[in-house]
């Protein structure tokens, strides 16, 4: 086809352009734990994270060089990925727009440190899942430094785990999304990976 009549079946732009800016979502609502005995413990709320790698099992946080967590964690080099849901909603957004400079977080949201299996940093015993994570690299990139980890452990509440099949059920857990601005639930399962290829 030549390059005239190309150009005529290509469709004009009918969206508003913009300059690039962050709108991947919707990301996941996280409360992220580090700390140990000797530094104490904090709680910093995150979105800019998602799974990097299966093997090994990998993912990734960016927290800004300018918040109390970003030196624990990496002076730990550990942390702990807890997953929200709609009952820690307030406590989701709390833990993102107060400092740990300031506040005792597991104690102002009434959450329980629970003891990692392979990591100092504590476990929120409140999330229906927590990833126990080791940092591997640091990359600075501009206004978040990317934290590459590796998931050295995964704890999942009972209730989640279907006995007969002995299955995660994760939807169970309620969890929440967070979309420019705001948090969500989630919606209705509207199929399963290979649903569209799968023989009828």
């Amino acid at each position: 086809m030549a390059k005239r009549e190309r150009e005529k079946n290509i469709i004009k732009p009918a969206k508003v352009r913009w300059e690039g800016g962050n709108l991947l979502y919707p990301l996941p609502a996280l409360m992220v734990s580090c700390g140990n005995d000797d530094l104490g413990y904090n709680i910093i709320t995150v979105s800019w994270a998602g799974t990097i790698c299966s093997n090994p099992p990998m993912c990734s946080i960016s927290v800004r060089p300018e918040r109390y967590s970003h030196d624990i964690i990496k002076e730990t080099k550990e942390f702990a990925i807890n997953l929200s849901n709609e009952q820690l909603a307030f406590a989701t957004d709390w833990c993102g727009v107060r400092s740990g400079r300031d506040f005792d977080k597991f104690k102002e949201m009434g959450l329980t440190p629970m003891k990692a299996g392979k990591i100092d940093a504590p476990l929120i015993k409140e999330s229906p899942v927590n990833l126990e994570c080791v940092v591997k690299q640091i990359v600075e990139l501009g206004s978040h430094n990317m934290f590459i980890s590796e998931i050295v452990a995964v704890n999942v509440d009972n209730e989640l785990i279907n006995p007969k099949s002995d299955t995660l059920e994760l939807f169970k857990a309620r969890l929440i999304n967070y979309t420019h601005g705001f948090y969500y639930k989630q919606g209705a399962m509207i199929g399963r990976f290979g649903f569209s290829v799968r023989k009828k």
